[in-house]
């Protein structure tokens, strides 16, 4: 099953802007361009496909779709949380989702059950240097390729930042049409069960929902 998004699972990839400079410098990954971090590049991409191609953006989307299938992607942001705390829900969460015995449980939320495939604490190794980032972000894959990561990012200062990711793979055409937050509202669920972050944060929600 083909996933064209996996940031987190080649370990070519860079996982973050900040890693990319050796890989690109080097011409391993991206192209011959400034290492811009704020998404300059991949406009430019897009209006170079829409020129060649002379159709709108939706039908390049759905004609992508048609042959590889959707994925549903969405990231919820809790921003301005206490360095402390955040390093106690990540260090509870490494510790039971690399747990032997997390592997094969299930999860059911209303009609939906996921079992989980997969686990592990992500690093990323420089193909240039053989410099290993650790801890990069807790993954949870499940049977169906559907996937659960967890980051922490100190970019933000002082304070720091929880970043879920949740992905689900569509192959169907008859599922491209669905609302992002619908379809992967049932991982959302899993995940702030497992992490319990509303109740260890006292928030009521992201900060920021992409």
């Amino acid at each position: 099953m083909p996933l064209n998004s996996d940031i987190f699972l080649k370990d070519l990839t860079a996982s973050n802007g900040s890693l990319s400079g050796n890989v690109i410098q080097l011409e391993i990954q991206g192209s011959d361009h400034l290492r811009e971090k704020d998404g300059l590049w991949a406009v430019l991409v897009w209006l170079s496909i829409i020129a060649a191609r002379k159709q709108s953006v939706e039908e390049i989307v759905r004609d992508h779709w048609a042959k590889y299938g959707r994925h549903y992607y969405c990231r919820f942001d809790y921003e301005g949380l206490e360095p402390k705390a955040t390093y106690y829900i990540m260090r509870d969460l490494e510790a039971l989702v690399t747990d032997k015995s997390f592997i094969g449980q299930q999860f059911a939320v209303g009609s939906h059950i996921y079992s989980v495939a997969k686990t592990d604490s992500f690093e990323y190794v420089d193909p240039v240097d053989g410099t290993v980032t650790k801890k990069q972000g807790l993954r949870i894959i499940f049977s169906d390729a559907s996937r659960l990561i967890f980051r922490l990012s100190s970019s933000s200062g002082v304070r720091a930042t929880i970043r879920l990711y949740a992905e689900s793979y569509e192959r169907d055409p008859s599922g491209h049409d669905q609302e992002p937050q619908a379809v992967l509202s049932p991982l959302i669920a899993i995940a702030l069960k497992i992490s319990q972050i509303h109740e260890r944060t006292g928030r009521r929600g992201p900060t920021v929902i992409t």
